[in-house]
């Protein structure tokens, strides 16, 4: 077996491994640290004498030693644990995918969302410490102690390894698909470094976003999430040129969108939207199926863009759905029209010097022939935004207004 199936299969794997544990043993950090040694070993061994006629159950029994070793080795608590430590796990484990349940862990309300990204990626995604860091640019030092604090805080907070109860189980799943959501647009349109996006964190998060829709596939919200993704997704290689420049969407080649993530996407929120309830994520899926419905930029259904985007600005009011909005309206009724919802964003601190504001604005500035307002909107955008690829594209706008 390949080093790379391998790969895949571990972490197909390692959420249900520590799943087991969890359920098993209870302890949540030293779980997970040992399923990743027992990862580890499995990436080193695997390749050269082959996978085992059960990975799950050698993974399980693996991890179940190294937790075993680490309770013994633990002499303050050795009495008291020593039940816990003779009770070894058999390799004939309950087939059980508790991959949901750790998501909601990992997503506990006492973790900030930065923690809560780090976290599902290290015990459901199977990343290692020094991967997440690399993804999100930071020392993988920095990376490991964010990890372990929030292992901390999980046990502090004493969490239970189960699905909570009524209106408490609802808003921590709408936490799990805010994590993804954040992992995905990452990956879609990193915030900061050389690279436009991070192909393996946007894939990662619909890799993830496919097991919940496995286990929750009537929940309309996980359904529009995956969609969403997936239609996003779909434009990746139409973004950028060879170079790596940014490619808008009106000018991107539609024939390198993947048709057959386009087709899956769509159907998906066809079936979604015949659901009783409508969510933001669905409404933002269907928003992005309507522009892969146009085969050039302008047969866009702007009209239903705009209506779909006032009905997400109803019932999940944001200054970036209007900032949205007011593209979709300058195609309808012209720049200034834009222009006019884009000064309702101006008292907004949240927009405040945002890149995307500046940038939208200096579009819209640019089609009223106001090419020295567009030309210091781009600039002043370029110096706003972390991200190199939308720098030298924001500064090539306004560089040919200067020619």
């Amino acid at each position: 077996m390949t080093a790379s199936i391998t790969e895949d299969l571990l972490r197909e794997l390692t959420p249900q491994v520590l799943g087991a544990l969890v359920r098993r043993h209870g302890r949540f950090e030293g779980c997970e640290d040992a399923v990743q040694e027992a990862v580890l070993a499995a990436t080193v061994q695997w390749p050269a004498v082959g996978v085992p006629d059960n990975p799950r159950g050698w993974l399980v029994a693996v991890a179940s030693r190294r937790l075993i070793d680490q309770i013994r080795s633990d002499h303050a608590r050795r009495e008291r644990e020593s039940a816990s430590a003779g009770d070894v796990l058999p390799e004939d484990v309950p087939d059980t995918d508790d991959t949901l349940l750790l998501l909601f862990l990992c997503c506990h309300p006492m973790l900030t969302p930065a923690s809560q990204i780090a976290l599902t990626l290290r015990a459901v995604g199977g990343l290692t410490t020094a991967e997440i860091a690399r993804a999100f640019l930071v020392p993988e030092g920095t990376m490991a102690v964010r990890i372990s604090r929030a292992k901390q805080r999980i046990k502090a907070a004493g969490a239970s390894f189960g699905l909570p109860e009524g209106a408490e189980r609802e808003e921590r799943l709408r936490a799990v698909l805010h994590v993804l959501y954040l992992i995905f647009n990452e990956g879609y349109a990193a915030s900061s470094g050389s690279a436009l996006h991070r192909p393996d964190l946007a894939r990662e998060a619909i890799r993830l976003t496919r097991m919940v829709h496995a286990q929750l596939p009537e929940d309309g919200e996980v359904t529009g999430l995956l969609a969403l993704m997936l239609l996003t997704h779909a434009r990746r290689d139409a973004r950028t040129t060879a170079a790596g420049d940014l490619v808008p969407l009106d000018e991107q080649d539609r024939t390198k969108w993947d048709r057959a993530l386009i087709d899956e996407g769509t159907e998906l929120i066809k079936a979604s939207l015949a659901g009783p309830a409508l969510g933001p994520y669905q409404l933002q899926a269907a928003i992005a199926a309507t522009h892969a419905d146009a085969a050039t930029a302008g047969e866009t259904d702007w009209r239903q863009v705009h209506a779909l985007y006032l009905i997400l600005e109803r019932i999940a009011p944001n200054p970036m759905v209007t900032l949205n909005r007011a593209i979709a309206l300058a195609e309808i009724e012209g720049p200034p029209a834009g222009l006019a919802l884009l000064s309702t964003l101006d008292g907004d601190e949240r927009m405040a010097g945002h890149h995307r504001l500046l940038s939208v604005r200096a579009h819209l500035l640019e089609k009223t022939g106001d090419t020295a307002g567009a030309y210091e909107h781009y600039r002043r955008a370029a110096k706003a935004t972390a991200s190199l690829a939308e720098q030298r594209y924001l500064e090539s706008r306004a560089g040919r207004l200067r020619t």
